[in-house]
C-alpha cells in the first residue's frame, strides 16, 4: 500500500485470547486491520476474521473507526458500529468469543508507580485480592530500594528478585546495552533470591528481538498458545520454556522546549528485563501494569548510573587535562632574560586544555640567541605529546649540536613513525648581536618581518603596508621643573634617549615650517631597541623619539606627552618583508592584508594631517 503521511503517534493495545498484550503505533491514515499481512497495517491471526475487517482514519484531531466488511461486524465497547470516533480506552472487538481485542489510546501512556496507584480504583475485585495487594507491596518495596543509598548492584538484585516473585518465574536476567546497542548480560538471579552465573544463562533471542523491534514488552503466559515465531524458537524448545517476559528498558525522554512529552521520541535504549519459567503462568492486568512500572523504575536507575559514571569520567579527564596543561605551560619559557640585542615576549593559549603549539627561546652562544616556533597537526592530548617530544629533542642544540643535523634527525624520526598520524612544522631562527638572522624553516609559513624606513636588501621582498608618525615624547615626571622645548634646537638642553638600532646615530630629523631640520642630541641613556626607549621614557630618564606605535597606550592614558608636534617629520614607511615571491603561504598573505587594513584605518598610526 502507498505510504501515507506520518501522524502524531496514537497506540493500539492488542490483547490476544491468552491475555498477552502488545502495543502497535498508529502512524498511517488510513490504518487497515484484518486477517493476513497483505493490504493490512495490523494483521489479526484469527481465521474467523475477514481479510478486510476494519480501518481507522484520522479526521482533523479525531481518529475514526470504520467497518470494511467484517463478516460478523465491528464493535466498540460491545456496540456494533459502521463508523465511530474513538476515545481513550475504547475496546474494539469483531463479534467473536475468545478472540482478539484492540484498546485505543490517543497517545502512548506513561507507566509510573504514581499513575499506577491512582488507577488502582479501576482494578477489579479479583485483582485487588490479597495476592494482588501482595504484588503491589513487592512493587513498592522495589521502588523504595531503587531510590535508596544502597550500592547499584544490590539495588538491581532487589529489583530482579521482586520481578521474579511477581511473575512466579524461575529465573531472571538483566541485559544492558553497550554503546553500540549490543546486549551484555549484567545480572542473573533465580527464584528464592539466589545468584546465578550469567555465563550459563541462555535467554531466547527470538523474544529479545521481538521486544527490541516492537519497542514493547513481550509477555507470554503460555508459549503453546503464543505466536508461531515464539513457539518454534530453538532455545525455547531446548529449554522447555512455557512462559516468557521480555521488557525493553529506555531512558526517560528529554523533550526540548518546542516538543511536548507526548510527541518526544523514546530515550536511549538501555537494555532488557528478561524472565522465564518452565511452568505456564497467568498474567493479570495488574501483573502487567506492575511489570511495566517496575521496568520504568529499573530503566531510571540504569540511566542515572550511566549519567553518574559519565560525570565521573568527565571529572577524571578534566583533572588529567588540567595536570597536562600545567606541565605543558611549565615547560614553556617564562621570565624572558634580558638580551643586549633583542626584546622578546610570547604567550601560548591553546584552544583546548592542551595543544600542539610550542615556542622557546635559548642562548646558542654569547653572541647568538635562538628562538623556535612549532605547530603540531591537530589539537588535544595527541598533539601535546608530540610537542613535548620535539621540545626535548631541540634542547640538544643548547649543548652545541648543529641545528641542521638536529632538524634532519627529527624529520627522519617522524617519517619512520608515520603510524602516529601527525606531523609538525617548525621555524628556527638565530639572531646575533649585529642583527643578522639565520634560520631553518621546516614546513612553517615563511618569516614575516615588519620594518620601518626603506628596505635596501635586494634579496628580500618588501611590500609597503602603510606609513606611521614619528613623535617626540616625554613623561610628566621628566618635564616637571624644566622648560618645554619649543623647537628642535631646544633639545640640546635636554637629556635625550638615543635609539641606535643597527647603525648608530644621534641625529634627529624634523620637518618644520621652514623645511627640514636636523639636530644633534645627547643623553646618558642609549638603547638598541624600542622597548628600551619606551621604558626609559616612562621612567622619566629623558625625551624619546620613535614611531608612535611604541607609545599609543601611554599617550591615551596621559602617562606620556607629545612634544614638538609642529615639527613632525615626513611619515615613515612600514614594510612587510619576506624572503621570496615563489611561495607565499595563505596565512602570510592574510596577515599582510590584515596589517595593511589596520594601518589604513588606525588614526593613531597614520600621520597627522597638516
Amino acid at each position: 500500500m502507498p505510504d501515507a503521511p506520518a501522524l502524531a503517534e496514537a497506540v493500539l493495545e492488542v490483547v490476544s485470547p491468552e491475555n498477552t498484550r502488545r502495543s502497535v503505533p498508529l502512524t498511517q491514515s488510513p490504518f487497515c486491520i484484518g486477517r493476513g499481512e497483505v493490504g493490512n497495517h495490523l494483521a489479526i491471526p484469527d481465521r474467523r476474521i475477514s481479510r478486510n475487517c476494519a480501518v481507522i482514519h484520522c479526521e482533523g484531531d479525531q481518529y475514526v473507526l470504520g467497518d470494511r466488511g467484517n463478516q460478523l461486524g465491528v464493535f466498540v465497547n460491545g456496540e456494533r458500529t459502521t463508523k465511530r470516533s474513538l476515545q481513550e480506552g475504547d475496546v474494539v472487538t469483531f463479534g467473536l468469543e475468545n478472540s482478539y481485542q484492540i484498546i485505543f489510546h490517543p497517545s502512548a501512556p506513561e507507566i509510573t508507580v504514581e499513575n499506577l496507584l491512582t488507577r488502582m480504583g479501576r482494578i477489579s475485585s479479583t485483582e485487588s485480592s490479597p495476592v494482588g495487594l501482595g504484588k503491589l507491596n513487592l512493587l513498592l518495596e522495589a521502588t523504595m530500594l531503587l531510590h535508596s543509598q544502597l550500592p547499584l548492584g544490590a539495588v538491581l538484585e532487589a529489583m530482579l528478585d521482586r520481578a521474579i516473585t511477581i511473575t512466579n518465574a524461575e529465573r531472571g536476567l538483566l541485559l544492558e546495552a553497550d554503546s553500540d546497542g549490543v546486549l551484555l548480560q549484567r545480572l542473573a538471579r533465580r527464584a528464592g533470591g539466589g545468584t546465578m552465573p550469567t555465563e550459563g544463562f541462555s535467554p531466547t533471542q527470538t523474544a529479545l528481538r521481538m521486544a527490541m523491534d516492537t519497542q514493547t514488552g513481550v509477555i507470554t503466559g503460555d508459549l503453546q498458545l503464543a505466536d508461531v515465531a515464539l513457539q518454534g524458537a530453538q532455545s525455547i524448545i531446548a529449554q522447555r520454556l512455557r512462559s516468557i517476559v521480555a521488557i525493553p528498558l529506555y531512558a526517560m525522554p528529554r523533550a526540548t522546549t518546542t516538543e511536548s512529552i507526548v510527541h518526544v521520541q523514546r530515550g536511549q535504549f538501555l537494555g532488557i528485563l528478561y524472565l522465564d519459567s518452565r511452568r505456564p503462568a497467568a498474567f493479570s492486568k495488574l501483573d502487567r501494569q506492575i511489570l511495566d512500572a517496575l521496568a520504568v523504575e529499573a530503566a531510571s536507575i540504569l540511566d542515572n548510573a550511566r549519567l553518574v559514571e559519565r560525570e565521573r569520567q568527565r571529572q577524571r579527564l578534566e583533572q588529567e587535562l588540567s595536570i597536562a596543561r600545567e606541565i605543558q605551560q611549565a615547560l614553556l619559557p617564562r621570565g624572558f632574560r634580558d638580551f643586549p640585542h633583542l626584546t622578546i615576549s610570547g604567550v601560548n593559549t591553546p584552544c583546548h586544555a592542551v595543544g600542539g603549539d610550542y615556542f622557546d627561546v635559548f642562548p646558542m652562544s654569547d653572541d647568538r640567541t635562538a628562538f623556535v616556533i612549532a605547530d603540531v597537526a591537530g589539537k588535544g592530548i595527541g598533539a601535546a605529546l608530540l610537542t613535548t617530544m620535539l621540545q626535548g629533542a631541540l634542547t640538544g642544540m643548547t649543548l652545541g649540536a648543529d641545528p641542521a643535523r638536529v632538524f634532519h634527525h627529527i624529520n627522519d624520526f617522524l617519517c619512520q613513525h608515520a603510524e602516529v598520524g601527525r606531523y609538525a612544522t617548525m621555524f628556527f631562527g638565530m639572531l646575533d648581536l649585529e642583527g643578522n638572522l639565520d634560520y631553518l624553516n621546516a614546513g612553517h609559513p615563511s618569516p614575516l618581518l615588519l620594518r620601518s624606513g626603506e628596505v635596501t636588501d635586494n634579496a628580500l621582498i618588501a611590500r609597503k603596508i602603510g606609513v606611521t608618525r614619528r613623535v617626540v615624547v616625554a613623561a610628566p615626571s621628566y618635564l616637571r621643573g624644566k622648560t618645554l622645548p619649543k623647537q628642535p634646537g631646544d633639545l640640546a638642553a635636554h637629556d635625550c634617549i638615543t635609539f641606535t638600532g643597527v647603525t648608530a646615530g644621534v641625529a634627529w630629523h624634523f620637518d618644520g615650517p621652514d623645511g627640514p631640520v636636523s639636530v644633534e642630541v645627547k643623553g646618558p641613556v642609549r638603547t638598541r631597541n624600542s622597548e628600551g626607549i619606551r621604558e626609559a621614557v616612562l621612567s622619566g630618564l629623558g625625551i624619546g623619539y620613535a614611531p608612535i606605535w611604541h607609545f599609543t597606550d601611554e599617550l591615551d592614558t596621559g602617562r606620556l606627552t607629545v612634544l614638538l608636534d609642529g615639527y613632525e617629520p615626513e611619515p615613515e614607511p612600514i614594510h612587510a618583508v619576506y624572503p621570496s615571491r615563489n611561495f607565499v603561504p595563505q596565512k602570510t598573505r592574510v596577515m599582510i592584508d590584515f596589517l595593511e587594513q589596520r594601518f589604513a584605518v588606525d588614526q593613531k598610526l597614520n600621520p597627522r594631517r597638516k
